[in-house]
């Protein structure tokens, strides 16, 4: 299923799409919800992030270019940090650059949304039931603004720097999926998620062992290669088959 949040005439709904129609739910996505009478046509509505992250956990520097660069032992620290929550955008929202950055980095990546609270996850417990559904996320990077001694925070936490959407997919095979970005309608990524160093079962496995997980934490699995730095006024697509394509335009604040 595709889940997605959306506006019309300025009141905002939670819906399923379902081609070119959006069947209004009530209830939490995650748990107790339901379909309802409203039913609203896609093409008349105004999508938005298709959740509101209960937080927001990215993962660094977690793709190679090829299978014969991928590490022979498993990562014993791998480098997370988090994002805030107001950092976050909808389709066909704006990217703003802020007046101190002269650009900034596009990152096109597969998001996980979690859907059941996990704390501790042992090595036997599967992670795919704890997992509500996957989204595209473009984490968004100025990084310019980075510490000296390396902290990332402030390069990653400006306004409209984490672009997710336009749905959450329910029903996603891991393996056949493709990370895609095009810039001004120039490719420039374009990976499978089986180059990630850190796997999205081993994300969620370590993570649990440091916080607890909630439904609606949204996990950024990282970036292929071919991320690069963009000016203001240019069209950055990320598109995973199976998810949609998320579109959004950078613009520099005066």
């Amino acid at each position: 299923m595709k889940f997605v949040r959306y506006k019309d005439k300025n009141q905002v709904f939670q819906g399923i799409l379902e081609k070119d129609k959006i069947i209004q739910i009530s209830g939490a996505p995650y748990s107790n919800w339901k379909k309802t009478s409203g039913v609203h046509l896609r093409s008349e509505v105004q999508l938005l992030a298709p959740i509101l992250p209960n937080q927001i956990i990215g993962i660094g520097a977690n793709y190679v270019a090829s299978e014969e660069e991928l590490p022979s032992a498993p990562v014993q620290h791998p480098v997370f940090f988090f994002k805030p929550v107001s950092s976050v955008i909808g389709p066909d929202e704006n990217i703003v650059i802020p007046e101190q950055v002269e650009n900034v980095k596009f990152e096109a990546e597969l998001a996980v949304v979690i859907g059941k609270e996990i704390k501790q996850l042992q090595p036997e417990d599967p992670v795919e039931p704890y997992v509500f559904g996957y989204t595209i996320a473009n984490d968004v990077t100025a990084p310019d603004m980075f510490h000296p001694d390396g902290h990332w925070t402030i390069g990653k936490a400006f306004d409209t720097f984490t672009p997710i959407g336009p749905v959450v997919e329910t029903n996603l095979d891991l393996n056949k999926i493709r990370i895609e970005a095009t810039v001004g309608g120039v490719e420039k990524q374009n990976s499978p998620t089986h180059l990630m160093i850190v796997t999205i079962e081993e994300m969620i496995r370590y993570l649990s062992h440091v916080m607890t997980l909630q439904p609606g934490d949204v996990i950024l699995t990282g970036s292929p290669v071919g991320a690069e730095m963009v000016g203001g006024n240019i069209m950055v697509e990320c598109t995973i088959e199976g998810i949609g394509t998320l579109r959004n335009e950078t613009k520099v604040s005066y």
